[in-house]
């Protein structure tokens, strides 16, 4: 049962804009706050703010009745100029977290960012806040990242400066504190699960990449990967969505090669649009350099299309260990050989990696995601 007079108070990093009195945001993150939002009478966001009124489609509109936004600016630390805005802005910035966690019942910080690393500070002198952490960055202990990363995944998960916390990571890791808490994300409803159905992987293979268009999600290796296959006699097609800084390059790649025939770019698309293609997908790839969670990988597998990943974040982990997946390394030879490896192991091998992908994908649907929620919130 919801308990709804109460306040919930989030940090984040995500820039807001206003329009007719209603507050917006990156719709993957407005989708999953409303159902946080859902348990409280009220809502407050410590987060930036952007005098815009041109709402695009990746903004979405927060559900909540009550949102009340204590602007923070935009800062970072990489330069000096940067790092002399954070110390004028930072008395300020303090003050209207502390106000927001005093008022709030429940905190709820998103990580990492700049905005949730100042939070994670303050948080400290409200010990018997509920809290919880979305850490939708890479959890591994093992990675190379940034200090602030290092720094929030410390304090948020250490048990003698934080209390009363839950850390939701995605992947599950050895020798964590008692606070982290493996925690899968999720796009489609228990509705929208499909039945298993075998794929014929002796015609043209149907490949599938969505992501950004950005040097991190390796776009242009994808389809280098798919040009070498399709020059070793191994007939393949790549659709790719999404957008950003790259997709000139990588049109002009395709131009270039003439791979027209061979490698379609949508750009960014409705998610029914993204299924369409994903339900009778042969693979979903993504040699990623980084992931936190690995929404395109999750969402192929949801229809059975095999997950084709770098050994990265928590991919290994989903892909267990290449018994639901191909795990790859970024590079085309070495990834196409890994590929071809799998092939030649036949349809009866292939068809175990798509069948394995489905079961595990669609035990994580939007459903489930809402009850872990109230689960959290609702103690």
């Amino acid at each position: 049962m919801k308990n709804r007079s109460r306040t919930l108070a989030i940090f984040t990093l995500v820039t807001h804009k206003e329009k007719d009195g209603k507050l917006y945001g990156y719709s993957p993150y407005v989708s999953e706050i409303n159902m946080w939002a859902s348990h409280f009478e009220k809502i407050i966001v410590v987060g930036c703010f952007s005098k815009s009124k041109d709402i695009d489609r990746l903004e979405k509109q927060y559900a909540h009745h009550s949102v009340e936004l204590f602007k923070v600016p935009v800062f970072n630390v990489k330069s000096v100029l940067g790092l002399l805005k954070l110390v004028f802005n930072l008395p300020h910035m303090i003050f209207k977290m502390a106000k927001a966690m005093q008022t709030a019942d429940h905190l709820h910080f998103r990580c990492p960012s700049n905005v949730s690393a100042i939070a994670a500070l303050v948080q400290i002198i409200y010990p018997k806040k509920s809290k919880t952490t979305k850490y939708a960055g890479n959890w591994d202990p093992r990675s190379n990242q940034p200090i602030g990363y290092r720094f929030q995944k410390w304090l948020l998960s250490n048990t003698f400066f934080t209390k009363n916390m839950k850390v939701l990571v995605y992947g599950d890791w050895k020798d964590k504190s008692k606070y982290v808490v493996p925690f899968m994300s999720a796009t489609y409803n228990e509705s929208e699960k499909v039945e298993y159905s075998k794929r014929d992987f002796s015609d043209r293979l149907k490949f599938v990449f969505t992501g950004a268009m950005v040097i991190g999600k390796r776009p242009l290796l994808t389809i280098k990967i798919i040009e070498a296959l399709k020059n070793k006699g191994i007939s393949s097609e790549l659709h790719m969505f999404g957008d950003g800084p790259l997709i000139d390059d990588v049109k002009l790649y395709v131009k270039a090669h003439g791979l027209e025939d061979v490698v379609f770019i949508y750009g960014n698309q409705p998610k029914d649009n993204v299924k369409q293609c994903l339900l009778d997908a042969h693979f979903t790839i993504l040699p990623s350099k980084s992931e936190g969670w690995p929404k395109a990988i999750a969402e192929g597998m949801f229809f059975g299309a095999i997950p084709i990943s770098t050994k990265i974040s928590c991919l290994p982990w989903i892909l267990d260990f290449g018994k639901r997946g191909i795990l790859i390394e970024p590079s085309v030879d070495s990834a196409v050989n890994t590929i071809i490896d799998a092939l030649e192991k036949g349809d009866l091998h292939l068809n175990q990696l798509s069948k394995k992908a489905l079961e595990w994908s669609q035990q994580y649907t939007v459903d489930r995601l809402e009850s872990e929620i109230s689960k959290l919130v609702n103690k």
